[in-house]
């Protein structure tokens, strides 16, 4: 089966807003405010202000069986869209949040943002093992 936004007539917004329709599932704003500066909340979502609105919704999910130097284009293209957008990382940590595993998301490919994820998770593992280290040896001074 598909996952829902694979078609070409979704865009990284429009996948947010069918997120939004489901029970417990919200879009994660990083940011205090949202688009421009106003706050974020239920009558104003971080993807009211988002450059994709406005752009070919099929930059942003690829078709069934595409081609690379077709998906390198059209991903280069959506990234563009991407580029020039004020809610960019809110979106972003939306797709790192869920995570959103197709498109491109705040300037992201699923790739790009699996790799993002990896390295959030290898660092978090770092700091709890110098956490552990640090109080282990805070131990061993204090008695």
């Amino acid at each position: 089966m598909l996952h829902p936004i694979e078609s070409r007539t979704t865009s990284p917004v429009a996948a947010a807003q069918v997120l939004e329709r489901r029970p417990g599932v919200r879009p994660q704003s990083q940011s205090p405010g949202g688009p421009a500066g106003s706050p974020a909340g239920e009558d104003n979502p971080w993807h009211t202000g988002a450059a994709c609105r406005r752009d070919e919704a099929g930059l942003f999910f690829a078709p069934s069986k595409e081609p690379t130097a077709a998906r390198l284009s059209r991903e280069e293209q959506a990234k563009q869209v991407c580029a020039r957008c004020p809610v960019l990382l809110e979106c972003r940590e939306h797709a790192l949040a869920q995570p959103e595993p197709y498109g491109v998301w705040g300037g992201l490919t699923a790739a790009e943002r699996r790799v993002v994820l990896a390295r959030r998770r290898r660092r978090e593992a770092e700091l709890r093992e110098a956490a552990r280290v640090t109080a282990a040896a805070r131990r061993r001074i204090a008695g």
